[in-house]
């Protein structure tokens, strides 16, 4: 083995010169790679008890839940975020397909640039259980708009999913109303039997108004803590970063290079 102070001593100019010239290969690079700015929008998820007729309405378990949602909530709404009808719509929403510059014409380009957008977005969950969105575009002012517009995507979806039960629910008690109402008006009945069933209607109409406010008043299901915002410099590529990684590369590579041709010409002696 050499003594490294005699090896830096033989070879220090060669192991100088390959971590400059690293330097400057990695540097041109990152100096003509496109960059990137971040926009983070943050949410929380809603509780979802706003969205129960049955607890809403019953004043002895109302105290039960809190205002908003847990953690758990929010696997759903991350693993609905990998779908591309999310990244389709936002696609549409600001013609990303000229903004990408695609060559392609018609659905293939609005695939491809829903695929950058997806590429260039993450939706996840945080270790203090809130929802985050990231989005990455060259334009610093497009970037938020995207990341604020995914997070509202994600809201409607999630939103018509959980007032689909209650709608369905409203419909079937409406149809079982009209039914009743039909057979009261019957001259069949008898003053016992329309007796009951205005009371049955009248059940009917409560539950109906129940309903109907869930169904009119959509409960959210995340609720926006912080919307996307301008950054004021690029998140991607991290320069300095790459450039202190580029130095220790290059210098344990032009020092083991040094130690096989110090053995070599050692050995040739």
């Amino acid at each position: 083995m050499p003594d490294m102070f005699d090896l830096f001593n033989h070879w220090w100019k060669q192991m100088l010169a390959v971590i400059i010239a690293s330097l400057l290969i990695v540097g041109t690079v990152t100096y003509l790679k496109p960059k990137k700015y971040l926009s983070v929008a943050t949410a929380v998820p809603a509780s979802s008890f706003a969205s129960d007729k049955s607890k809403i309405f019953n004043e002895n378990i109302q105290a039960l839940y809190s205002a908003l949602g847990t953690p758990d909530d929010l696997d759903m709404i991350v693993g609905t975020a990998r779908l591309d009808t999310v990244y389709l719509a936002v696609t549409d929403q600001f013609n990303l397909y000229d903004h990408f510059k695609m060559q392609e014409k018609g659905e293939a380009a609005r695939s491809k640039a829903a695929s950058l957008l997806k590429k260039n977005t993450k939706v996840m969950k945080s270790e203090y259980g809130e929802l985050k969105v990231k989005a990455w575009d060259t334009d610093k002012n497009l970037a938020p708009q995207l990341a604020n517009a995914i997070m509202e995507k994600l809201k409607a979806i999630h939103q018509d999913l959980q007032n689909a039960g209650n709608l369905a629910t409203l419909q079937g008690l409406i149809s079982r109303k009209e039914k009743l109402q039909q057979a009261a008006d019957s001259t069949m009945n008898t003053v016992e039997n329309t007796t009951r069933r205005k009371e049955q209607i009248s059940q009917y109409e409560k539950l109906i108004g129940e309903y109907q406010l869930m169904v009119d008043t959509k409960p959210p299901v995340l609720i926006t803590v912080e919307k996307a915002k301008a950054a004021a410099w690029p998140d991607q590529p991290k320069t300095v970063q790459l450039l202190m990684a580029t130095v220790v590369l290059a210098f344990i590579f032009s020092l083991l290079a040094a130690l096989v041709l110090e053995r070599k010409k050692t050995a040739g002696q």
